[in-house]
């Protein structure tokens, strides 16, 4: 039995970025997509909950420092509703301080990478979160 290319076993798994600056949203959603993953990206969070609702990921890829909500208040509102509680996040974020790291992790991040990040860290980190998962 031939193995099917990676690109193909992770075409079904939705992928929600939520990055604010164009270059690094731009370059992860590229690479993401070339890994075969179904991308959505945002430059903020204002509509996090309708794409929540609408896209349904099964991971989503959060800075903290956004234009119009910080990422924190993300990690509360997807802990608080049942739907998304199970839904791992991993935080990509410039904050290096272990209290915002701790902060992040007590918030429900399942993962905390600090920029700047090589991107087979990050495909590394969901491979991680999502092994264990049944898509």
């Amino acid at each position: 039995m031939i193995a099917a290319p990676m690109s193909q076993l992770n075409s079904s798994i939705r992928l929600l970025l939520i990055e604010d600056n164009d270059i690094s949203r731009q370059l992860m959603h590229d690479f993401l997509g070339h890994c075969g993953y179904c991308v959505r990206s945002l430059a903020s969070g204002s509509t996090f909950a309708q794409e929540m609702a609408q896209f349904r990921p099964h991971l989503v890829l959060l800075d903290l420092k956004l234009p119009d909500v910080d990422g924190f208040t993300l990690l509360e509102q997807a802990q608080q509703a049942s739907e998304w509680s199970e839904i791992p996040i991993i935080v990509v974020s410039a904050f290096a301080f272990q209290s915002d790291r701790q902060r992040a992790l007590n918030l429900g991040a399942r993962q905390y990478l600090v920029k700047p990040v090589v991107l087979p860290q990050i495909q590394q980190a969901i491979s991680d979160e999502l092994k264990h998962r049944m898509i």
